[in-house]
């Protein structure tokens, strides 16, 4: 899609002044060339709009991006701040890619886990996430605390070879 001729000038009357505007304020050519596209992006949705001193409205509108830059600075300093004091206080952030990772894992761990005989299954449940002893679970099923512990050893073997092949 072409630019019409009224979008050409547009960008050729304010892109300068723009720029120059931007620039003795954010002193970082990128960042200023950026506020510049995204102020002549929002002159261009007011194509055809007469203003009274459209100076004064561009560059109001340029204060107005330049404040809301500060406040997003401001906003994302204070949550670096707040994480770094998390991380020594030993809390963990929330992190949107850990959780789903976290998930991920999960979910290859009760494949595996789905996967070993019932009997090794239930007896490494029982053992690591329902913490019953070792002679309690060989009572209830009858075997020996011996027997007992060759399960878990195999459920632990089994699932960290799943584990360590799971993508």
């Amino acid at each position: 899609m072409q630019p019409s001729r009224d979008q050409l000038d547009l960008g050729r009357r304010w892109r300068p002044a723009l720029l120059s505007y931007f620039l003795r304020r954010v002193r970082d050519h990128a960042e200023a060339e950026d506020l510049t596209q995204e102020l002549l992006a929002k002159l261009l949705k007011h194509d055809g709009d007469d203003f009274a001193s459209p100076e004064a409205y561009i560059f109001q509108m340029a204060s107005n991006l330049l404040a809301d830059r500060a406040r997003r600075h401001k906003v994302r300093a204070q949550y670096r701040e707040f994480v770094g004091r998390s991380e020594d206080a030993g809390i963990d952030p929330i992190d949107p890619f850990r959780i789903a990772a976290g998930r991920a894992e999960l979910a290859d761990l009760a494949r595996a886990l789905g996967a070993l005989p019932e009997r090794t299954q239930t007896i490494f449940i029982l053992y690591r996430l329902e913490n019953l002893s070792q002679d309690r679970i060989a009572e209830t099923f009858g075997i020996s605390v011996s027997a007992v512990k060759k399960h878990v050893a195999r459920a632990m073997a089994g699932l960290m070879k799943a584990m360590r092949s799971a993508p």
